[in-house]
């Protein structure tokens, strides 16, 4: 790493997907998902990236996690990366007990923790060891998902969307318990929402993307009291309006 107080250092990244059009199939331009970006995560840091659907942020959390390939440039990680997504059933094998799924994850790592501390540092308790993920809430089956990124022993969490799909009373809950666990166990995140509501309540700072670039990057309170770009100031009056 060229800077020892950044988790991650993402420079020039670029993502195309090919147009293709015709009997064969002949490229006839690209996608520019993820054009040209560049920024950083500190240690114990929250970052936001906040932009529309098509924005290309989460397109970026796939490049970091490993789910998707790099067209130009790249990052560099110091430590573990584990990803939390908007839908955590389809995530969790449907066959495998909670205690099944963090075992093996314990056992892969090579871990002393048992799945039970797991749940008890997610809010879960011992009667929820041998259930499966059709038998609980959206908001229990997300702090399942939280419990198995800790038992993975990952310093960085990329949330993408990870609260959008819940109802607004479990949402904050979530927050809280991602910000009690950053303090915890000294994480970093990367929040990832088309939605500065939400941003406000839980980054230190905040990237505004549009259009796979990004347009905005200050603080959390810089953004929300002092935003520069047109985009995000629309962005901002789509909250406050709300």
């Amino acid at each position: 790493m060229e800077d020892e107080a950044n988790i991650l250092e993402v420079k020039g990244l670029k993502v195309y997907f090919p147009i293709k059009k015709g009997v064969f199939a002949r490229t006839v331009g690209y996608v520019k998902a993820v054009d040209g970006v560049s920024f950083n995560v500190r240690r114990a840091e929250t970052l936001g990236v906040v932009g529309e659907s098509g924005s290309g942020k989460s397109t970026i959390a796939r490049v970091i996690s490993g789910l998707q390939k790099a067209t130009d440039g790249g990052f560099a990680l110091s430590g573990k990366v584990s990803m939390i997504f908007q839908d955590p059933q389809g995530s969790l094998n449907p066959r495998q007990s909670v205690r099944a799924t963090l075992s093996e994850i314990l056992k892969h790592v090579g871990s002393k923790k048992t799945p039970l501390e797991l749940l008890e540092a997610v809010g879960l308790d011992s009667s929820h060891l041998d259930k499966y993920p059709h038998e609980f809430s959206g908001g229990q089956r997300q702090r399942i998902c939280i419990a198995r990124a800790i038992a993975l022993e990952s310093e960085l969490l990329i949330c993408d969307e990870a609260v959008s799909a819940l109802d607004l009373s479990i949402r904050s809950q979530i927050l809280d318990l991602l910000m009690d666990l950053k303090k915890r166990f000294n994480l970093s995140l990367m929040f990832i929402t088309h939605d500065l509501g939400v941003v406000k309540h839980i980054a230190d700072r905040v990237i505004v993307m549009k259009s796979g670039k990004i347009v905005e990057c200050s603080s959390c309170n810089e953004i929300i009291t002092n935003p520069q770009h047109d985009y995000t100031k629309k962005l901002i009056s789509s909250v406050l309006s709300l």
